[in-house]
C-alpha cells in the first residue's frame, strides 16, 4: 500500500492507537530504515496529530537500534503539544527499553527521567507502566519506586498524575514498599499532596496506612 493511502486511512480515525501501530508496521516492512527515518521527519511537520503519532511510532521502532531516531524522540517529539502524540512517545520509549532490555536501559531511563522537559520524564513514568510487570523492575520494585518518586512534587500536573498513577499501580502488589515511601513525603507541599491522593486511590493501601498510624 502506498504511504499516502496509509496516511489517508489513519487521518480518518480520531481515537485509538492500534491503527497507528498497524500503519507503522506496514511502512517499516515495505521501506528501508533510511526511507522510514526520512518519512518520519516529514510526518512530524504534518498538521494532523495522527500523522505525528505515526511518525513517533516509526521513530520508536527505529530507535531500538538508531540513536539518531532516539534523539529526535527526545528533542522534537517531546515538544509536541498534542497529548495523543505524547502517549505515542511513551509507547515508543518503552519499545526501546523492551528491545534493549530494561536493566541495560537503566542509564537511558535515568537520563530521560532527569530531563528538564516534563514530557520527556513522563515518557518514562508512563511508558513503563506497569513498572513492576516489566523485567528487572519486577524483581527490583524499590528501584522503580525510587525513580518514579523523584517527581512527586514536579510543577507539571500532567507529570504528577503519571507519577501518582504509576505508584498506585505498584502498590497493588507492593503495598508495604509504597507505604514506606509515601510516609516520608512532606504533605504540607500542595504538589506532593496532589500526588499522594492519587497514590491512595488504592483503598487497600489507604487502609494499611490508617492501620499503621
Amino acid at each position: 500500500m502506498e504511504i499516502h493511502n496509509i496516511l489517508n486511512k489513519i487521518l480518518q480515525i480520531e481515537h485509538g492507537f492500534q491503527h497507528i501501530i498497524d500503519g507503522a508496521d506496514e511502512i517499516l516492512s515495505t521501506y528501508s530504515k533510511e526511507q522510514c527515518f526520512e518519512l518520519a521527519l516529514e510526518l512530524l511537520k504534518h498538521e494532523a496529530y495522527q500523522a505525528r503519532m505515526l511518525a513517533t511510532t516509526i521513530l520508536g521502532r527505529l530507535a531500538t537500534e538508531d540513536n539518531n531516531a532516539l534523539c529526535f524522540l527526545k528533542e522534537q517529539v517531546s515538544t509536541d503539544e498534542n497529548w495523543r502524540v505524547q502517549e505515542m512517545l511513551a509507547k515508543a520509549f518503552d519499545e526501546v527499553c523492551k528491545h534493549r532490555g530494561y536493566e541495560m536501559s537503566l542509564p537511558l531511563i535515568e537520563e530521560w527521567i532527569n530531563d528538564d522537559n516534563p514530557n520527556v520524564v513522563r515518557a518514562v513514568t508512563e511508558g513503563l507502566r506497569i513498572w513492576t510487570s516489566r523485567p528487572f523492575f519486577k524483581e527490583n520494585p524499590s528501584e522503580a519506586i525510587a525513580l518514579i518518586s523523584k517527581h512527586k512534587a514536579h510543577e507539571s500536573e500532567y507529570l504528577r498524575k503519571s507519577v501518582g498513577n504509576a505508584l498506585r499501580d505498584i502498590s497493588k502488589k507492593h503495598r508495604e514498599l509504597i507505604r514506606k515511601e509515601v510516609q516520608q513525603w512532606d504533605l504540607s507541599n500542595p504538589r506532593v499532596m496532589f500526588t499522594y491522593k492519587l497514590v491512595l486511590r488504592n483503598k487497600s493501601l489507604l487502609s494499611l496506612i490508617d492501620d499503621k498510624e
